[in-house]
């Protein structure tokens, strides 16, 4: 399944830059507003070691990993929800996304002028939460009127639409994002999710810093994660700087030997797409044979014969049955006829629910 994260912020807050270091794709970064003009879109690999570690026991042809979409969207200014600047176009760009990966600027540079002229991301936040949630209103406004003439009729589910409908407007007209309005049942949850609202969307932020402050923040980073202390959202700390230095070397080598020298674990960008799995409760599973070993994306909770159908659509109009290696039992056997003749292979039917990192071959007929 396609997963695209959407990259916003004010302009010069460095979400090109992050762009470029997570992206195939060469965005322009540029020191004045708007160098971002239509949005810039690139696939990532999913850097996974599972996949490594399966491929070096079966050495297939080809390894293919998951992907994830990334856009880089036009930087927003107050008043885009009236269309100021490039507004109308970077909410028609972000309503397309499954996630919002929101980066504030947390680094002094004196090269690097601010749009607002100084730094501050909790300002920074609020220009765009704000402008987020008066494009929504306008949004619901409208549904709400749309409910209000079928309820006119006296139809009960009309009316109860309306109710609906009046309650997420309330809550937005509180300065509250929909995604944390408590709804009931699956019918409110489905009129929300109808209404494609732009505060709906998961986020993760992401404190773009120096490079002092990758591992412990800064006064900037601790002044914004008060801040949305009670939002329930990831922070992160990412350097794009250092990012886009990692991504200029050639080799894994190279990259190891770097991120050793900075004191640093791994990749920021690494970080960051674990984020947007987990915020879209996204799994991994595997197809491990001679041709290739893949990696496949699907929803959490996703049954075999749905994880089948992202393979191919026949593949889960014709189910039978799936063959199952846990990702542990296959690297403690070593092949899959070892698994076999461990008796660790399961074979599943329709009601099994896929778990992350399951090696799995299906049986089909159409």
């Amino acid at each position: 399944m396609a997963l695209k994260c959407g990259i916003v912020g004010l302009p010069n807050v460095g979400k090109s830059t992050l762009f470029n270091a997570l992206s195939s794709g060469k965005a322009l970064a540029a020191n004045y507003p708007f160098a971002t003009k239509d949005p810039n879109v690139g696939m990532i690999t999913v850097p996974d070691k599972r996949l490594d570690q399966l491929a070096e026991l079966v050495n297939p042809q080809k390894i293919i990993p998951t992907t994830v979409e990334i856009v880089d969207i036009a930087g927003l200014i107050k008043g885009a929800s009236k269309g100021e600047g490039l507004g109308n176009q970077f909410l028609a760009n972000i309503r397309e996304v499954d996630a919002i990966v929101h980066v504030v600027r947390c680094f002094e540079d004196g090269n690097v002028v601010h749009v607002d002229g100084n730094v501050d991301p909790v300002r920074d936040k609020e220009v765009i939460d704000m402008e987020l949630l008066l494009k929504d209103m306008d949004t619901v406004e409208k549904q709400v009127e749309k409910f209000k003439k079928n309820a006119k009729a006296g139809d009960k589910a009309a009316v109860n639409i309306l109710n609906i409908g009046l309650k997420i407007k309330e809550h937005l007209e509180n300065e509250k994002p929909a995604r944390s309005i408590e709804l009931d049942d699956d019918e409110e949850r489905d009129i929300l999710k109808s209404m494609m609202l732009l505060t709906a969307k998961p986020v993760i932020y992401v404190c773009n810093v120096d490079e002092a402050s990758v591992n412990d923040g800064n006064e900037h980073t601790a002044q914004f994660k008060e801040i949305v202390a009670n939002e329930n959202a990831q922070v992160l700390y990412v350097s794009a700087g250092i990012e886009a230095e990692i991504a200029e070397l050639e080799t894994l080598e190279e990259r190891q030997e770097f991120l050793l020298d900075m004191g640093l674990e791994e990749a920021g960008v690494n970080k960051l797409i674990r984020a947007c799995y987990a915020i879209l409760d996204l799994i991994t599973y595997f197809t491990a044979g001679e041709k290739e070993v893949r990696a496949w994306t699907v929803q959490k909770g996703s049954t075999a014969p749905k994880a089948a159908g992202v393979i191919h659509t026949d593949f889960e109009k014709g189910f039978i049955r799936a063959e199952v290696i846990k990702y542990d039992n296959f690297i403690q056997f070593g092949s899959e006829q070892a698994v076999k003749e461990a008796g660790k292979l399961q074979v599943e039917g329709k009601e099994y629910i896929v778990q992350d990192g399951d090696v799995m071959h299906f049986r089909f007929n159409v």
